[in-house]
């Protein structure tokens, strides 16, 4: 009963989705600056959290430098979402327009050699329009997918799958991804996979840490895992909004050869070059997002490594 009762509201959720998404795209930037408005002065959305994620990737700045940046990005942040809502209904000649990726023949030429890509890439600018990279591969006989976060409520977690779904990128969860690999890799098929790799590990996924914007990070590591196991490319997506709803993404070569890199020389690459990127055009990252919420300290007094396993220290009770 549940599965049907869950059923019904995809549908009514889905079909006011995608009859909104045919609305005009001036339409929907116009509603963009309304909710603006709502979003950055009247809830005033997770200021305290922006505050002082600001305050810490950029001390060199004063508080009005600070502010500006956060107005900037509550600005963006209603355009994302407007976007992220017409992308459902956008044809791929206007996605083509609107998101043009650079450095694809350099892709091109590894999928032809037979080797898997793993595509490394932030909360930074449309990252739900990102998955229509596959546009720019037409003719190569290739699976493209993307890793995602499962959603704890299963209708959510149904209707995010579908809008990201539709341009040919499959939706791959995070505990399915080397088994998607492994199976694309039978069938004789390369791939490309993208990575969203900025989020924050729970704490007993922590295995590394390093400095990202001037704080001591917990990061995964489980695109450089997977890449060494499987003998990936690994390529840094670095994306520029060059004017409202336009973007271009470059795909820039981090390595083909990921076991002849020291352990984690991976994962501290990206994360450099994911910090150049939001000190271009900061405004465009995910600042929202409670990123720094773990420390080193409280990690060590809570948590120790055994056997390459996180676990719980045993409280002492007497």
């Amino acid at each position: 009963m549940r599965r049907f009762f869950d059923n019904i509201l995809f549908y009514v959720l889905y079909g006011l989705w995608r009859s909104w998404s045919l609305l005009p795209m001036w339409f929907h930037y116009a509603m963009a600056d309304v909710l603006y408005v709502i979003v950055a002065h009247v809830l005033r959305y997770r200021h305290k959290v922006i505050d002082k994620n600001l305050a810490l990737a950029f001390p060199e700045l004063d508080d009005a430098e600070r502010r500006r940046i956060k107005h900037k990005f509550y600005h963006y942040f209603c355009d994302y979402l407007a976007e992220t809502v017409k992308f459902t209904t956008m044809s791929l000649e206007n996605l083509k327009r609107r998101m043009v990726f650079h450095g694809d023949d350099m892709v091109r030429d590894i999928l032809k050699d037979g080797q898997d890509v793993a595509f490394m890439l932030g909360h930074y600018g449309n990252w739900e329009w990102m998955t229509c990279y596959p546009i720019c591969f037409e003719g190569i006989d290739a699976q493209f997918g993307h890793v995602i976060h499962l959603l704890e409520n299963p209708v959510m977690n149904r209707l995010m799958g579908a809008v990201r779904n539709h341009v040919g990128s499959q939706n791959v969860g995070m505990k399915e991804t080397l088994r998607w690999l492994m199976q694309n890799r039978k069938e004789g098929r390369p791939t490309i996979l993208a990575y969203v790799s900025d989020q924050v590990p729970k704490w007993q996924n922590i295995h590394y840490w390093l400095e990202f914007m001037h704080q001591d990070t917990p990061v995964f590591t489980g695109t450089e895992r997977i890449a060494r196991r499987l003998n990936q490319a690994v390529v840094y997506v670095d994306v520029q909004r060059v004017r409202r709803g336009y973007y271009v993404a470059e795909a820039q070569l981090i390595t083909r050869d990921p076991n002849s890199l020291p352990e984690h020389a991976i994962t501290d690459e990206f994360f450099r070059r994911l910090a150049t990127t939001i000190r271009r055009a900061p405004q465009y990252w995910l600042w929202s997002h409670n990123r720094w919420k773990r420390s080193r300290e409280e990690f060590e007094q809570r948590f120790e490594v055994v056997n390459g396993r996180v676990i719980e220290r045993v409280k002492d009770t007497k």
